[in-house]
């Protein structure tokens, strides 16, 4: 702030000296002048400073912001990863059960395809007439197929022949899946009758002399 300068007083009685007025209003506009420019320098240098230091908080701010998303987006990226290595894992864990439920299928219907031959081959031989294996195989196809008629249809009927037999397909497939469950319940049913019969049986020869009603028998 500029001192607060009295104006000069002037005496009364004697002569007035309009220099020495002159020239003490000229000093007193001289120091406020340069107390105002003390003052706008002074300030102009906080706001300097205080620009610096907005400058510095915003770059460090930046700097941390970016370190931020840089760890962020490395664990989002392990992430992935680790969600597309699952992902393959349990893809190839899945093809391989469906092969393995696959090539059981087709051993389950290949054997049953032999003994439904063999039972075919003894009908004939009954009847005096021996077929053989393609014979037989050829004729439990031709029983089977129908014939498709696909000549006279257009686009539309070609789409609903083609999810007709789509649909025949998935229905085999399904029961050929669910003929297989049966059996392997039926086979674990065996088994588990079997165990307690030669239990039952193991449990009779050990324990089949006993003393009963106070006498050996």
């Amino acid at each position: 702030m500029a001192p607060q300068l009295a104006p000069p007083k002037i005496p009364e009685g004697e002569r007035v000296d309009f220099d020495d007025i002159h020239r003490k209003r000229m000093e007193k506009d001289l120091l406020e002048l340069q107390t105002l420019i003390e003052v706008h320098f002074e300030q102009r240098k906080r706001d300097e400073e205080e620009l610096i230091g907005l400058k510095d908080r915003i770059e460090r701010r930046r700097s941390e912001r970016a370190e931020i998303q840089r760890v962020r987006a490395e664990k989002e990226k392990d992430r992935q990863n680790r969600l597309v290595e699952e992902r393959h894992r349990k893809e190839e864990e899945e093809a391989k059960k469906k092969a393995d439920d696959e090539a059981k299928k087709k051993k389950v219907l290949s054997g049953m395809g032999a003994n439904f031959g063999g039972f075919l081959a003894k009908a004939e031989t009954r009847k005096g007439k021996r077929l053989t294996g393609r014979e037989i195989k050829k004729k439990t196809l031709a029983e089977r197929r129908q014939p498709l008629a696909t000549d006279s249809l257009r686009e539309d009927g070609l789409r609903q022949r083609a999810q007709e037999m789509w649909n025949c397909i998935y229905q085999l497939e399904s029961e050929k899946f669910d003929y297989m469950e049966h059996m392997k319940h039926q086979k674990y049913e065996i088994t588990v009758l079997l165990n307690r019969i030669q239990h039952a049986q193991k449990f009779k020869k050990g324990h089949g002399k006993g003393k009963v009603g106070g006498r050996w028998k």
